[in-house]
């Protein structure tokens, strides 16, 4: 799982699974582009090269377009190139049933959850046809991507189009080199998960949701970590197109 000296932008690190993501990739040796929106991403790069590790804050809305094309210029000007990518930032569902969600809310998870995940493949394909080197990128999905929970549909309607995406994309660009995968993580313990066991609508859920899990437990942000780890190196090479659940067995039931 060799990744030493690969240029790897990871969206959404300024927590959870990107952060985590960010930290282990860059003690295998990557240099990471770390990106979010929130300020506390420049506090993770710091960490990363208080560690001994290479990284660079660019933030980025990935919603904007220009703001996602930006983010890919600004790599290839620091670091001449693009060898990765981890496309993880997203939104929360609202727990709202979907005849009372509103548009807003409709579109702030669309916007992210897939538009966003568009735009940076977008440009993140263009600069790797571009040097014609080949490439791994991997999105992050959901196990509900796959199925769906009460009080979601925005969400999920998302996350299913993920998967879709990233099964295109792979379509698209195999022939260059460029391998386009997905995870799919199931309930993970992160200030994301944290804020929805808090809303009433969803905590009374979390019990059953956790029995969901054959394992008996949530995740943890470091065990997706390794799953994107493997798939961003060549012990990866023959798998793209796949959408991979690392859900404690979330599917399997």
């Amino acid at each position: 799982m060799d990744i030493r000296e690969r240029v790897v932008i990871v969206t959404g690190a300024a927590s959870g699974i990107g952060a985590d993501t960010a930290r282990l990739l860059a003690r295998r040796g990557a240099r990471i582009v770390v990106t979010d929106i929130s300020e506390e991403g420049a506090r993770i790069t710091e960490e990363i090269r208080g560690s001994g590790g290479e990284a660079e804050f660019i933030r980025a809305d990935i919603g904007v377009e220009a703001e996602a094309e930006a983010l890919v210029a600004k790599t290839l000007e620091r670091y001449g190139r693009l060898d990765g990518a981890f496309n993880n930032a997203g939104v929360e569902q609202c727990a709202t049933p979907l005849h009372e969600l509103t548009s807003e809310q409709w579109e702030r998870a669309i916007r992210v959850d897939l538009t966003g995940v568009f735009h940076c493949l977008k440009h993140q394909i263009a600069a790797m046809l571009e040097a014609g080197t080949g490439g791994s990128i991997v999105n992050t999905a959901s196990a509900l991507g796959q199925v769906a929970i009460p009080n979601a549909s925005e969400y999920v309607a998302a996350k299913h189009g993920v998967i879709g995406l990233t099964r295109a994309a792979a379509a698209d660009y195999g022939r260059h080199g460029i391998r386009v995968n997905a995870v799919l993580p199931g309930i993970v313990e992160t200030t994301m998960v944290a804020r929805l066991s808090g809303d009433p609508t969803f905590s009374a859920y979390f019990d059953t949701l956790r029995q969901r899990h054959v394992l008996g437990r949530f995740g943890q942000p470091g065990e997706i970590g390794e799953s994107v780890a493997w798939l961003l190196s060549d012990s990866a090479s023959f798998v793209t197109g796949a959408a991979i659940s690392v859900d404690g067995g979330y599917l399997a039931i």
